[in-house]
């Protein structure tokens, strides 16, 4: 099957004869210029695969940096962005060959790799990360906000919904297998992000477990409450960028053009931020303050297009995960992947591949503390503070951040959100959804993901469990 889709320009009578009239004028003879429709299946609402995707499509950066010279002198590129809401659908796509380019979190991706390499027509390749938490926090389960349940083992008989296929999926097929439970430990139905977030609203179903940011956003939201984060598989998560081997064999450049749009996107949110957020949200619909809580300094996610040696070894765990729950074929990840366009992305734009291969640092939240005084040093104990309609402002401790909201509220500002991170697995938070150890040794305010996190350290410190507003209620000004 010939891999794209090619047509030659529509030439009206108007421009052939423009056209004819140009030839004759410079007595040329011209050609008129192939078309190839190459098409990327996008996640837009998957906040960590948008450098992949949306910014590369709003900022024109994959046109920036398309070849233009030699055999590509006479190829007109026409880009067909197609959005999906989850990862299998893309597989699907590409394997009908509507889809050349395809991007998806790390179940999907095997999945994806596995279907290809069982087929006989052509392969996938992976050829680049976007995204990833190397802890594997991300994914998540949400309960009702007035839900009486607090953590999995609460969820016995209940009715869980999931993406089927998903990362959120293989996370909980993860988090099953640590604890030794069966599949009927509950009682598990695959749905949507739409469908699982207005089943939850409406109380139909106990539990939702979504992937990237639908753990985070249906909380901000105001009607859930996340009990487990895909952190404490204490597994890897990414999403990552696959292509047709037939496309990407006949337009190398075009896969190189392509990362070094991604590359560039990437830049673009780590230089602006907030900037990056307000417009995800403008292309998304996605709330900036939930963008921010995964693309921002000290952020859920890290962006980076290298293909690390713990990925390959993560994909193998996880095929591991479901080859024992008979989901999956076989797949050979060392064959799949194929670091070659993007090893030469980076040649061609002058940097080191192999230093950043090596590399599992983060952007982090830095500055002075305007309101406590002294240096932010101790990024994962900070937190941020927003006012809606102003700046964001770092702090370097949680109860620092906390006393900012109290000093705002009271000179009139409204807070739009607040940020702290989670002192057991050191997670950025909402600070309205977190659990507070309040008091004790050092008379200190700490905040938790989890309600039994906080319990455990406040009784080891000789604290008490508390919630954001009281928190609040004894956050003070600390120099």
């Amino acid at each position: 099957m010939n891999v794209m889709k090619k047509t030659l320009v529509r030439v009206t009578g108007t421009t052939r004869a423009l056209l004819l009239g140009a030839a004759l004028g410079s007595c040329a003879t011209g050609a008129l210029a192939e078309v190839v429709t190459v098409g990327i299946g996008t996640q837009n609402t998957t906040t960590n695969t948008v450098t992949g995707g949306i910014v590369i499509k709003e900022l024109g950066l994959l046109e920036k940096h398309l070849p233009k010279t030699g055999k590509y002198k006479d190829i007109q590129f026409k880009f067909e962005w197609q959005n999906f809401t989850s990862g299998p659908p893309v597989t699907n796509g590409m394997v009908a060959n509507t889809l050349q380019i395809g991007m998806m979190g790390d179940y999907p991706l095997l999945v994806n790799g596995a279907t290809f390499q069982a087929s006989p027509e052509t392969k996938s390749r992976l050829i680049a990360l976007i995204a990833y938490n190397a802890d594997g926090a991300g994914n998540g389960i949400v309960v009702h906000k007035d839900s009486p349940y607090y953590q999995l083992s609460d969820l016995k008989g209940k009715k869980v919904s999931v993406p089927f296929g998903s990362a959120a999926h293989g996370m909980v097929l993860k988090a099953m297998e640590d604890k030794g439970w069966k599949s009927d430990v509950w009682e598990l139905s695959s749905q949507s992000p739409e469908v699982g977030t207005s089943s939850l609203q409406e109380k139909r179903i106990d539990a939702h477990a979504d992937f990237v940011p639908f753990a985070e956003l249906l909380p901000y939201r105001g009607f859930a409450r996340k009990i487990f984060d895909g952190v404490e598989t204490k597994v890897p998560t990414f999403h990552g960028v696959v292509v047709r081997e037939d496309f990407a064999k006949k337009y190398p450049e075009v896969i190189v053009a392509y990362i070094k749009a991604l590359m560039e996107a990437n830049d673009w949110v780590r230089k602006n931020p907030v900037e990056a957020a307000t417009k995800i949200e403008e292309w998304t619909r996605v709330e900036k303050e939930v963008a921010y809580m995964f693309l921002g300094p000290g952020g859920v996610h890290t962006l980076d297009p290298t293909i690390k040696p713990k990925w390959i070894d993560t994909v193998k765990y996880d095929h591991g995960v479901l080859t024992r729950m008979g989901r999956v074929k076989e797949l050979d990840a060392d064959a799949w992947a194929d670091e070659s366009y993007v090893k030469q992305a980076f040649k061609e734009l002058g940097l080191d591949y192999d230093k950043q291969k090596a590399s599992y640092a983060s952007y982090e939240i830095s500055g002075t503390d305007p309101l406590c005084g002294g240096v932010i040093d101790k990024p994962r104990e900070a937190g941020e503070v927003w006012i809606e309609g102003g700046a964001l402002t770092a702090y370097k401790s949680a109860e620092c951040t906390l006393a900012a909201v109290n000093a705002a509220t009271k000179a009139g500002k409204k807070v739009g959100v607040a940020f702290v991170f989670d002192q057991a697995f050191k997670i950025k938070l909402f600070a309205d959804k977190a659990f507070y150890s309040l008091g004790g040794k050092g008379a200190s305010i700490t905040p938790f993901l989890l309600k039994k996190d906080a319990e455990a350290h406040a009784a080891a410190n000789g604290g008490k469990l508390g919630s954001y507003a009281d928190a609040l209620a004894v956050a003070t000004v600390r120099k």
